[in-house]
């Protein structure tokens, strides 16, 4: 991917900075002692408003194992980090969270630390799919704490375990809320092309023209989208739809685990949820796919500690404090022997976000920055098709310009 010169300047002055930095502590282990040319380090820690309470204890127990460390805790959106970051990077925290989807763009604006300290850690302890999140252009940069997936949460009164495993039997013997729709339907149902073999944006989701949905797979996917308009077990819900499961409209609806709380609150006792179910899109069944989103914690490139900030960082998102923070907050961890602890294996959510987080379920969601171009253009295409604006002849021409139009490089 092409870069600008001032970018490259940029990251190349960071990175400088850090290997005179690194050289100074020296190996891997976890940094015990102020004198790693980080003495009286102070450093600002950024988390979301809802995890500041969870984590101030963590905070503080990294203070007693690190004297002259000092650590801030400051509540911002996660979701905004790259926008916080980049208006005023001196300014912002040494350390905080961040969605995995927000790499590229930060790797490109040259923002973010690399994780030269705590690779092997990562690589070592976390699921393979949180680590490829973690990862942009062959460097890791992130510390991973936790995954999320949508899911499939039904209600047992009305369908049996055995019914939800394929889309068929689930829509013919109960009613799915799903939106085909209005806004959002690009979120869930993009997947569906890479269920059926086709690829967004390459094979790790980093190649700007490796986006081929114009091809057969990519209109059987529309057609199978379109035929869900005439599907009686299928019903378009958005905003209504724990509306409609409450009252028993629907029996089903797809959504991430961020819905936990209001969807047993809707079905009570009939609460039961499970992974996505497969899906025949015309050549037989194959597994319904979601994106996969990754939790992180990043570095700001223009932390004036970064050794104090990365040891930080991969001490709050150790396997202790996942399971600190799976206990608290509902975070499924990304650290592998903390997706084995019982606290986590008896929790049915999480049990069925894990099972989707493997390869077979979900597509990690693509880290470049030209995905914020993409959004728009597919939304538009998967609307239209199902409430049959394109006529079918037109499937594959309108394939070709979504991706002519998704796929322009600037090299």
């Amino acid at each position: 991917m092409k870069r600008n010169m001032k970018k490259l300047l940029t990251l190349g002055v960071t990175m400088t900075a850090a290997g005179f930095a690194l050289a100074a502590c020296g190996g891997g282990s976890t940094d015990k002692k102020a004198s790693d040319g980080n003495e009286n380090a102070s450093i600002k820690l950024w988390v979301d408003v809802a995890f500041v309470d969870t984590y101030k204890p963590l905070v503080e127990q990294f203070e007693k194992e690190h004297k002259d460390w000092k650590v801030t805790i400051k509540p911002s959106e996660s979701a905004s980090a790259q926008e916080n970051l980049k208006k005023d990077p001196s300014a912002a925290a040494d350390v905080f969270m961040m969605p995995h989807d927000q790499l590229g763009q930060m790797v490109d604006a040259g923002i973010i630390y690399a994780n030269t300290k705590y690779e092997d850690s990562v690589k070592e302890n976390s699921t393979e799919s949180a680590v490829a999140a973690a990862t942009y252009d062959g460097k890791l940069y992130g510390y991973p704490y936790g995954v999320e997936s949508q899911i499939l949460y039904y209600n047992k009164g009305k369908l049996a375990e055995d019914d939800v495993k394929s889309w068929e039997t689930l829509t013919s013997k109960g009613k799915l809320g799903a939106n085909f729709g209005e806004a959002g339907a690009n979120y869930i149902f993009t997947p569906l092309f890479m269920s059926n073999g086709d690829e967004l944006y390459g094979k790790d989701g980093e190649d700007i023209n490796g986006t081929n949905f114009n091809n057969d797979q990519g209109v059987q996917v529309l057609k199978w989208i379109r035929s869900q308009k005439d599907n009686s077990g299928v019903v378009q819900s958005n905003a209504d739809a724990l509306s409609n499961l409450g009252n028993g409209k629907i029996d089903a609806y797809l959504s991430g685990p961020w819905s936990k709380l209001d969807v047993e609150k809707a079905l009570g006792d009939n609460f039961a949820v499970a992974p996505y179910p497969t899906v025949d899109l015309g050549n037989g069944a194959v597994q319904q796919k979601a994106f996969l989103g990754v939790k992180l914690f990043g570095v700001n490139a223009s932390t004036k500690s970064p050794v104090a900030a990365m040891a930080l960082a991969d001490f709050l998102t150790n396997k202790e404090n996942q399971l600190t923070v799976f206990e608290k907050n509902g975070t499924v961890p990304a650290n592998k022997e903390a997706q084995t602890d019982g606290k986590v294996t008896s929790d049915k959510v999480a049990e069925a976000v894990m099972t989707m987080s493997d390869a077979d379920h979900s597509v990690v969601m693509p880290k470049l920055p030209a995905m914020v171009t993409f959004w728009g253009p597919v939304e538009a295409v998967i609307n239209d098709t199902y409430n049959g604006k394109i006529a079918e002849d037109q499937y594959l021409p309108k394939l070709d310009k979504l991706v002519k139009d998704t796929s322009k490089s600037d090299k």
